[in-house]
């Protein structure tokens, strides 16, 4: 007769029993998150009616000027295609008001000076243009006929 799982004595040990905290992933702390309510507070705060938000903007020669740029929730997805080409001239008349656009020739700023100013941004809206709120796949199969 052939031995089965009922049958046989178990020759592992046990698989240790792990707590739902155990088993939860890692929650990150980061300085830079905010939560929705603070985030809406910062954005009341630095928001004009016009839906610009006033963000620092540092140029070649350690100069910075203030320079007015639409929230990122309202960022075009041609404009979020033209920063991620690295096409910053294009992103910038997208997303900075009409006057600031000649700032920021004048200022001449290095990728690395877009990708903080984009950053800031980001972080002063407390909103992130890369995540969606949109639906996901269903955990169920649709079922063919």
């Amino acid at each position: 007769m052939a031995a089965n799982s009922r049958t046989t004595a178990r020759k592992t040990a046990p698989r240790p029993v792990r707590t739902p905290r155990e088993i939860a992933p890692a929650v990150r702390e980061d300085a830079d998150e905010f939560d929705a309510a603070e985030a809406q507070e910062i954005e009341a705060d630095a928001v004009t009616s016009d839906g610009y938000i006033t963000v620092p903007m540092q140029g070649a020669n350690e100069e910075v000027e203030d320079v007015q740029v639409l929230l990122s929730s309202k960022w075009r997805a041609s404009a979020m295609r033209a920063l991620n080409r690295g096409d910053f001239d294009t992103f910038m008349k997208s997303v900075l008001f009409e006057d600031d656009y000649e700032v920021y020739l004048d200022l001449d700023p290095e990728a690395g000076e877009v990708e903080t100013f984009a950053t800031e941004v980001v972080r002063l809206t407390g909103e992130n243009p890369g995540k969606s709120s949109g639906s996901g796949t269903s955990s169920r199969r649709t079922r063919k006929r």
